[in-house]
């Protein structure tokens, strides 16, 4: 019998005001008012079924991702968290994420949200310029972002986060380095800095824009890292740097191989039980199915076999040491069925090893994939 892990909830928010060409997530744009109390409906009908997996767990962190969760009206929201609690127990201290656009009209139900129990606010800046904003499709100009981060700070929320991107069409390293100074000017406690990549079936995978080449990428990287470690940020993730003790709770359990349910269009989750399977599970992509009430697309035991990957690949993406013996504890496979992988993963250089953590390496950082394809 393992010990169950620490247990999240993911919740899909599906609609966006129009659909960036860089975006492959699971986001319908929509056109007026989005239907928020039909869908809040379906939602906790779609937690009502998913309840017997939690196996009587609290839930420790809740993220509403999307599309733009910040169209959800502040009454649809109240809705939604008050029935969660109302089916769910909460921890007294659970961190509860919303990413919102810095659009004006979202900004402002912003201090509604807070009443309702969002705690932390994730706003998607992706820049400061306005002219790469309208080369990535965005909805909201410099200003607009500025003022959504000064609203979130003002409201004396646990904490919130400014997600930017680099490697972006035409962008020169100075022009990077300036939207980090700008977002590091607002003093989020949380940055989530991360390089634009081109995914197949969106507008920008069948028009490629023309981006920085490696040698570039790679000088925007190290420069904004030594910014971000010079103005008191860690990284803490591939992509993700908090001030000391900030954290994104929610994705420290995604990346610790802890367990989420996910509720809403397209959402996952994944799911430990007492006899040590897990479990994954995707819910309907599309809006109109699953406001039929198909809540479950497709659900998946995983594999043994497969198990050190997924361990890995998730416990890799942090750059602390990973206990040893977590991996028996999570997976409920013993320690000798990955011994062959960790020599040669040793003898590479890409990790390091004590009698009690593994730890990634500068080099094995690099090479993460082919780290990676050594437990496939």
């Amino acid at each position: 019998m393992l010990n169950l892990p620490a247990l999240s909830l993911y919740i899909h928010i599906p609609w966006c005001v129009q659909k960036c060409p860089y975006c492959d997530f699971n986001s319908h744009a929509q056109k007026g008012e989005i239907p928020s109390q039909e869908y809040v409906d379906h939602l906790l009908a779609d937690l009502d079924a998913d309840l017997p997996l939690a196996q009587g767990r609290s839930i420790s962190t809740i993220f509403i991702g999307g599309g733009t969760p910040s169209l959800l009206s502040a009454a649809g929201m109240q809705r939604l968290l008050d029935g969660v609690r109302a089916r769910i127990a909460l921890d007294a201290d659970a961190e509860i994420t919303m990413e919102a656009n810095p659009g004006t009209v979202e900004a402002d139900r912003f201090s509604a949200y807070q009443r309702a129990g969002v705690n932390r606010i994730s706003i998607g800046v992706q820049s400061f310029s306005a002219q790469k904003l309208e080369r990535l499709g965005r909805i909201h100009g410099p200003e607009e972002a500025k003022r959504a981060a000064r609203l979130a700070a003002g409201l004396g929320l646990r904490s919130f986060n400014l997600d930017l991107m680099h490697g972006l069409p035409d962008q020169s390293l100075e022009e990077a380095l300036d939207d980090l100074r700008q977002a590091i000017e607002l003093a989020p406690p949380h940055l989530s800095w991360y390089q634009l990549t081109i995914e197949p079936n969106t507008l920008f995978g069948s028009r490629p824009p023309k981006l920085p080449d490696d040698d570039a990428l790679w000088d925007i990287f190290e420069q904004g890292h030594r910014l971000l470690s010079a103005a008191g940020y860690q990284q803490y993730e591939t992509s993700a740097y908090a001030k000391p003790g900030y954290q994104c709770q929610h994705n420290l359990n995604y990346w610790r191989f802890g367990d989420y349910l996910g509720i809403g269009c397209g959402a996952h989750g994944k799911v430990t039980r007492p006899d040590g399977t897990l479990l994954r599970t995707a819910k309907t992509r599309h809006p109109r199915g699953y406001m039929q009430g198909r809540y479950l697309d497709k659900q998946h035991q995983v594999e043994d076999a497969e198990k050190p990957f997924e361990f890995f690949m998730n416990r890799f993406r942090l750059l602390e040491a990973v206990p040893r013996r977590e991996f028996q504890n999570l997976t409920g496979l013993s320690e000798s069925v990955i011994h062959a992988q960790l020599d040669q993963a040793l003898a590479q250089g890409y990790i390091t090893e004590t009698p009690e953590h593994w730890q990634i390496t500068e080099h094995g950082k690099l090479f993460l994939n082919a780290l990676l394809e050594l437990f496939l």
